[in-house]
Formats: C-alpha cells, sequence, structure tokens
C-alpha cells in the first residue's frame, strides 16, 4: 500500500523553539489534510539550525558566539520533559508518523551540552526512537557533542522499517551499512546540505541500500531571520537565500520523484511503496546476497556512552 509523504522544507523562528513548534503544529495540520502519512522536517529544526557557525570567526567574534550559543541552548529540547508534548499529540491526533530534527539538551549528565539529534514519533504519539549525529562537521563541533549508537536504529512504521542519519553521516559508509543491515525500507536524511553533490549521494544510497530515500534542508532567507537575533544585519541580509532547502525523494532504483523543492518555503509530497524497496534488493542486496561475511565484518557498539557511572555499595 502506497504512503504518501510530506517533506516540509519550512523555516523555524530561529532560536525560539515554542513559536517554532507553534509552525510545526501548523505543517502538521496542513501536511494531514493534504492526505499525508508520514511527515519528515529538516536537521536540527527546532530551533533552528545553528547557521551563524559558518559565518562567525572563531576568535574575533567569541563574544557573540557565546551569545547565541546561550540563546541556543535555552531554547533547546529537554526529551526528558514535556518540550515535544503538542507535536506527538498532533502527531497522534492525525494518525501521523513524524521525523524531525532537533537541538537536544543533555539534561541528565552536564545539563548544558547539545546534541544534533533526530526523533521518529509514531501515529500513537510515541517516541519510536531518537538519534544523536554521531560526528557533527566542521565548525559544528563548537556546537553539538558526539553522540553514541544507542539510536543508530530502524523501527517499524506504516509507512515501512524507518532509519535516519543526519546532514554528512550519510558519508560515513559503516553507518549507512548498520542500517542497511537492519532491513532499512525508508531512509530519512535530514540535513543542511542542498548542494548537487549532496543530491548525488541521496541517489546513490537509494541504489545501494535498496531503499527509499527522503531527504531535506531548511528553505532559509536572511528576511526569516527574526529581529531580535543579536547582529543580524551585520550577518545576513533580507533577500540572500542562506538555505535553498531542495527538498527530495528517491526511489530505490536511484530515480528523483518528487523535488528538489528549490527556494520554496513549502511542502514536498510524493507517494512511495514499499514493495519497491524489497524488489529493489532481488538484484543487489549490500546486507544479503551481494554480501561477503567470510571476507568483511563489522561490529556496532550500541551501548549507551554516559559520562560516568555511579554504582552503590
Amino acid at each position: 500500500m502506497a504512503t504518501m509523504v510530506a517533506v516540509i522544507q519550512k523555516p523555524p523562528v530561529l532560536l525560539q523553539r515554542d513559536a517554532t513548534i507553534e509552525l510545526m503544529l501548523a505543517s502538521i495540520e496542513e501536511a494531514a489534510v493534504a492526505g499525508a502519512t508520514l511527515l519528515v522536517f529538516p536537521e536540527a529544526h527546532i530551533p533552528g539550525y545553528p547557521t551563524w557557525i559558518w559565518r562567525l570567526a572563531p576568535g574575533g567574534d567569541m563574544a557573540l558566539t557565546s551569545e547565541l550559543h546561550a540563546r541556543l541552548r535555552e531554547n533547546a529540547v529537554d526529551l526528558g520533559g514535556d518540550t515535544l508534548e503538542p507535536i506527538q499529540e498532533a502527531a497522534a491526533r492525525h494518525g501521523v508518523t513524524l521525523v524531525t530534527g532537533l537541538n537536544e539538551i543533555d539534561s541528565r549528565y552536564s545539563g548544558t551540552t547539545l546534541f544534533n539529534s533526530v526523533v521518529v514519533i509514531g501515529p500513537d504519539g510515541r517516541l519510536l526512537n531518537r538519534h544523536r549525529k554521531l560526528m557533527p562537521t566542521n565548525p559544528e563541533r563548537m556546537v553539538w557533542g558526539m553522540g553514541d549508537a544507542s539510536g543508530l536504529r530502524v523501527v517499524d512504521t506504516p509507512a515501512g522499517r524507518l532509519g535516519s542519519l543526519i546532514c554528512w553521516e550519510s558519508y560515513m559508509p559503516l553507518a549507512r551499512y548498520a542500517l542497511y543491515a537492519q532491513d532499512l525500507e525508508v531512509f530519512v536524511n535530514p540535513t543542511w546540505d542542498s548542494s548537487d553533490i549532496g543530491l548525488a549521494s541521496l541517489r546513490h544510497i537509494a541504489r545501494e541500500g535498496g531503499c527509499w530515500v527522503i531527504g531535506t534542508a531548511t528553505a532559509l532567507q536572511g528576511s526569516d531571520i527574526p529581529d531580535t537575533f543579536p547582529e543580524r544585519d551585520r550577518l545576513y541580509t533580507s533577500e540572500e537565500w542562506i538555505n535553498v532547502g531542495n527538498a527530495v525523494v528517491i526511489a530505490p532504483s536511484g530515480e528523483v520523484v518528487a523535488g528538489p523543492l528549490h527556494r520554496e518555503k513549502g511542502i514536498l509530497y510524493a507517494e512511495i511503496e514499499v514493495e519497491t524497496a524489497r524488489r529493489a534488493r532481488r538484484s543487489l542486496d549490500v546486507c544479503g546476497h551481494y554480501a561477503r561475511p567470510d571476507i568483511f565484518s563489522l561490529s556496532v557498539n550500541r551501548a549507551p556512552q554516559p559520562p560516568v557511572v555511579f554504582t552503590e555499595t
């Protein structure tokens, strides 16, 4: 049975968590009314990707960087709290599966460190998985900590068996293979990379994994940056496209079936069919008949990696 997918690349209200969630609720309603049952939002969508890290100098802009990071931390999501409840309730109300990127704060240990995370919420509103980006890219390492593999999982959804890697994690062949080996049928890539090379990589992944691929960055212009953003006019012009979005849906053959949605702050719709992924692996199944476990091996440590373990004597 076909599933209608909605890939939502509308901009958030940068550094404003609650306002961003309100916009998400409106998009969820819009997509559900259109008949979509699998909804995908971009990388770090709550409360927005820290795009400033690619423009500020590590030394000369340290004070501004510190202020922006503090605001990001104050608006990050604590998964141990109730921040996502409105989104979970909306997913349950509409019976949709939802995937979104977010800035997650570690409230259990440091109370400060942030992670670039992606969550999967099921049609009953339950949190099905949380994956933290394994390796932040370049200046992202000044914002986010490194995740472990406890969330490197594929979960059952009405749309098929779904897994996710964030942005350039898709260039990590072993991380991809770890998902392929869990009967991956739908690969979701919330990203900030809207380049042609990024699109070529996603097409390769679809063919390599014999899976559907859904990717999107955030369609964002300078005019979308709130006027409360410190030194906004120094960093951005209103007319510039900070990111063009390029939401895309790719079939297991590697063929682009919808998108890229270029410079549009909207929703890309497409239908996907899980059976197509299963049939694609008849000729190429990299974790099945096309694998050579007698030659190559992969071991994945899924154990959580806490900074400390307390024991009682």
